[in-house]
């Protein structure tokens, strides 16, 4: 389907864009991609923040790695979204640090998410997923986000860091605070955005030092007391740094995975001949279909740089940008780039070569937990499939109104019944 857009009417900074249908949206960002240069857009208001310089939209593929792979030029500490960042809110977590802080606590806690570490989960994971499907697989429908999706990734992060079961809603819902804060549902229309996601901040920060605390008097296995014990060249992680790792951990590590599943429920319903091509080789077919759902949901909408104020102009797509540009790179936009994908509109559970950014792009600030992200996806649909392999939505998705995330607060399904 071919959607008409008038490109002067366009502002990817109105919240409402976000809101439209996903159709237009990636209309909007093939006309632009199409479109010598790069658009520029005046920053979007945010609560309180001042709202700064502009920015320069990044929708093509080679646009996106040019910046992700120069980050001693397109720099991360200035914040990492289109307005400006208090600086209370700057250089305490990983996606908003430059080298060499960013390197450091990069390596302390990047042990835990190894491929071997992440291996050593399968068995957790899997036994948990079971638990999920056994939940809700005799009553023939519920609410995938809720009763599913959500579960998994916040079931694993909590149990890597020693949460207790009972603290659980708790994180679920200050994450979904913290990462919705533009989504009316989560934030009311006459609160102020940015302190609703200062104050959730806080409120997981407190959690984790409490917790924090009791772990140092009583060491256990869990992630938090090996974090507090790690050293690499002699550093340890500081209890803010510990805090501010965690907010990052409950957010980007369960939020984007939970969105990931319920797209892919949502595209095997939309695309029925390619759940049969994946029910028909379920091993063979997970890896492709994992990252062909990474790359047409695109849970992480955008990242912004910032170019730094010692740098020398430089040009991109013809531009020339100077210290104190920003730019924000689309990563869905690139995802559809038609440069390095065959039918990009299209869901195909079988892509392969697949060079999506749906963890980011190359450089330093690649998703920390995507082997962790791609097991927790391969090992929710392959115990779907198996046991209600018939599972759809009935209902179109409840879409987060983020400009940040590409979310769904809720999506019914149905399914043939079964037994626990």
């Amino acid at each position: 389907m071919t959607v008409p857009i008038e490109l002067d009417a366009v502002d990817l900074s109105d919240n409402d864009f976000w809101t439209k249908p996903l159709e237009y949206r990636h209309a909007v960002f093939n006309a632009l991609r199409a479109q010598p240069g790069l658009p520029h857009f005046a920053s979007p208001e945010f609560g309180s923040a001042p709202r700064g310089r502009g920015y320069y939209a990044l929708t093509r593929m080679d646009d996106v790695l040019a910046v992700s792979r120069n980050p001693s030029v397109f720099i991360s500490g200035k914040g990492n979204v289109a307005m400006e960042v208090p600086a209370e809110f700057l250089d305490q977590s990983l996606i908003t640090m430059d080298n060499p802080r960013h390197a450091r606590l990069r390596r302390i806690v990047s042990r835990g998410f190894s491929m071997k570490a992440v291996t050593a989960l399968m068995d957790n994971a899997s036994q948990m997923a079971k638990q999920i499907v056994d939940e809700v697989v005799e009553r023939g429908e519920c609410d995938a986000v809720v009763d599913i999706s959500a579960k998994l990734p916040l079931g694993i992060i909590c149990n890597m860091m020693g949460i207790p079961d009972s603290q659980q809603q708790f994180v679920f819902e200050q994450t979904n605070v913290m990462l919705g804060v533009q989504d009316p549902e989560y934030v009311g229309e006459q609160n102020d955005a940015m302190l609703a996601m200062s104050v959730a901040s806080q409120e997981l920060a407190d959690l984790m030092h409490e917790l924090a605390t009791l772990r140092a008097k009583n060491p256990t296995d869990d992630l938090i007391s090996k974090l507090l014990s790690a050293e690499v060249n002699g550093e340890a992680l500081t209890p803010s740094e510990l805090a501010h790792f965690f907010i990052l951990l409950t957010g980007a590590g369960t939020e984007t995975t939970r969105n990931a599943i319920s797209w892919g429920i949502q595209l095997l319903t939309q695309s029925p001949e390619q759940r049969e091509a994946w029910l028909s080789d379920i091993d063979g077919v997970t890896p492709t279909a994992v990252e062909e759902i990474v790359r047409w949901s695109s849970p992480v909408i955008s990242q912004r740089r910032t170019v730094a104020e010692d740098a020398e102009p430089v040009k991109l797509a013809g531009q020339l940008l100077g210290p104190g540009d920003k730019v924000l790179m689309f990563y869905g936009a690139a995802n559809r780039d038609p440069n390095y994908f065959v039918h990009p509109e299209g869901f195909d559970v079988r892509r392969s070569p697949n060079p999506h950014v749906g963890y980011g792009g190359p450089g330093p600030h690649f998703c920390l937990g995507a082997h962790l992200a791609r097991l927790e996806i391969s090992v929710m649909f392959r115990e779907l499939l198996t046991r209600i392999p018939d599972i759809h939505a009935t209902g179109e998705p409840a879409r987060l109104k983020s400009p940040l995330i590409n979310g769904i607060k809720r999506l019914p399904v149905a399914f043939t019944p079964g037994a626990r």
